[in-house]
């Protein structure tokens, strides 16, 4: 292996023990292995709940977990970083990976989806109670991601242009440079409404969703997981995909605001069941 990889993959290790610091010992000591997953910051609070159940299930795995921003992941697996199971907050970034062949092949697996979605400050009165409203009734600001910086910023713009909305109310666009700065803008008051995804919206007490976007407004707006070059255990990986689609997972995903997923195989195998 030349120099210059074996260096940047060191300096990429410590880079991961940097996010991760010192390495608790997991509830089930006597693990035979380790499966370390990098998951965005922004699915944190989804994952801190399923990563303890898949733990529960296989007492033999010790899940090592890595959180932070989707692109310094990604950064740090490009630059060979020991991570078994990659989970951005966009599924395009896997993309990217698989473009530059940094993937395991057939890996890669969409686990669930979601929706963009209408929100309003929950103090604020009903005057908008649908999508269909935003194209009379009088809007003073509205939030959206700055697609020049968010995804979500640019399925937004999608939806309008869709729409054709940008035209009365692009003068009234609040632009936040992601998700959470757009729940903030109407969390505050400062916009009466916004638009973000239905995972984003759903765990703020101080907004409420008044309606979701029609899908074929947007591209779809999809979650998902791989294994990246760099992974050491590829079967386990496979193991934790199958928990993920499984339909006590789920209907947990479905809590924090994602739609269900139906898996490859699961298709596969009804098609063959209604086959004379």
């Amino acid at each position: 292996m030349p120099f210059t990889h074996t260096l940047g993959r060191a300096i990429a290790v410590a880079s991961i023990v940097a996010l991760t610091g010192p390495l608790a010992p997991s509830a089930y000591a006597q693990s035979s292995e380790t499966l370390t997953i990098a998951v965005a910051n922004s699915l944190k609070d989804v994952f801190r709940k399923l990563v303890p159940l898949y733990e529960a299930r296989n007492r033999d795995v010790n899940v090592r977990v890595i959180y932070a921003q989707s692109k310094t992941l990604l950064k740090q697996i490009e630059e060979g970083a020991p991570v078994d199971v990659f989970i951005p907050s966009a599924y395009e970034e896997l993309d990217q990976l698989e473009q530059k062949k940094l993937i395991i092949q057939d890996t890669k697996q969409v686990y669930a989806r979601t929706a963009l979605v209408l929100i309003t400050n929950t103090a604020f009165p009903a005057t908008i109670g649908s999508i269909r409203d935003l194209e009379t009734l009088p809007v003073r600001h509205i939030a959206i991601g700055d697609p020049a910086t968010s995804t979500v910023g640019k399925d937004a713009v999608q939806f309008l242009k869709y729409r054709n909305l940008e035209p009365r109310l692009k003068s009234r666009y609040l632009y936040g440079e992601h998700s959470k700065a757009v729940l903030d803008l109407v969390s505050k008051g400062e916009a009466e409404l916004g638009l973000v995804y239905r995972t984003d919206a759903t765990p703020v007490k101080r907004v409420r969703i008044i309606d979701a976007a029609p899908a074929e407004s947007h591209r779809p707006i999809t979650y998902g997981v791989a294994a990246p070059w760099t992974s050491e255990n590829v079967s386990r990986v496979r193991d934790f995909v199958a928990f993920l689609l499984s339909e006590p997972i789920q209907a947990e995903l479905k809590k924090f605001g994602f739609d269900q997923e139906v898996s490859d195989i699961g298709s596969a195998q009804r098609q063959e069941e209604v086959k004379p």
